[in-house]
């Protein structure tokens, strides 16, 4: 799933594109919006909260979120597509570039003074101007008794974390994920942690990961093997296979049962 670093960036590339440029074409290939037109319209700004990605005009916000497999492609007018038409789902067209939406998991057009009903029951965003660490901190502190691993995934504590970020940051701080919330000793060290990862990410691409994706593989401090687990609860947060935690087991010990 693509995290806040992806969004952070594909926003920069829509805003180069799009931003102080009038619309020639738009084009929803979703139901709802399927006869909307905002030829004419001027993009006053895109930019970006948590995983969540704004394309605004003066009157409307076009929120998308790229779920799964979602992605946002510029190309010059004419241009070939890269992927497949049939998994377009949003077109926004200037004179100069044709940004094209794939496999988009969200598409909606919101009133510009409604925006924030798309962010509200997010947490602070990692990558914003506004980001707000003790928030973010506090509102981890709400669940003591959850995992880590489990509490960073929810964009409701801090927006912009996935899996990929969570292993990363676990493993740079040498806690194990399923080390509940409430045992982690310097709990604003993991979040100020979180934020430079994501800021590092966004602004100095590539990431080179040092846990996620390297199971099998010696870790680059202590030469143990990479494992990766899957850890939920079963009925709030059920482990899935997409989302296993990669950790080293001699860097990130266990906690001990109570």
């Amino acid at each position: 799933m693509p995290e806040g670093d992806t969004v952070f960036l594909a926003a920069a590339r829509l805003r180069a594109a799009l931003a102080g440029k009038e619309l020639v074409r738009s084009d929803f290939r979703v139901p709802k919006y399927a006869t909307l037109d905002l030829r004419g319209e001027p993009v006053e700004s895109v930019g970006s909260y948590g995983k969540h990605l704004f394309v605004r005009t003066p009157e409307l916000s076009i929120h998308t979120h790229l779920k799964m497999e979602g992605e946002w492609r510029v190309y010059q007018p004419g241009q070939r597509w890269t992927k497949p038409g049939f998994t377009a789902r949003l077109v926004l067209a200037t004179a100069e570039a044709e940004a094209v939406g794939f496999s988009l998991g969200t598409v909606e057009v919101l009133r510009r003074a409604d925006e924030h009903q798309a962010t509200d029951h997010l947490g602070p965003d990692l990558l914003g101007p506004n980001w707000d660490a003790a928030e973010a901190v506090r509102r981890l502190s709400e669940k003591p008794d959850l995992p880590i691993a489990l509490a960073l995934l929810d964009q409701r504590n801090l927006a912009g974390i996935g899996n990929i970020y969570r292993s990363e940051v676990c493993y740079l701080r040498r806690i194990h994920p399923a080390t509940p919330v409430g045992e982690i000793a310097d709990l604003p060290g993991l979040v100020d942690e979180a934020h430079r990862v994501l800021t590092q990410a966004a602004h100095k691409p590539p990431w080179r990961a040092l846990a996620y994706g390297r199971q099998r593989r010696p870790c680059q401090r202590c030469g143990t093997i990479i494992v990766v687990h899957l850890i939920g609860d079963p009925q709030t947060y059920p482990a899935r296979a997409d989302r296993g935690i990669y950790f080293c087991p001699r860097c990130q010990p266990a906690p001990i049962s109570r």
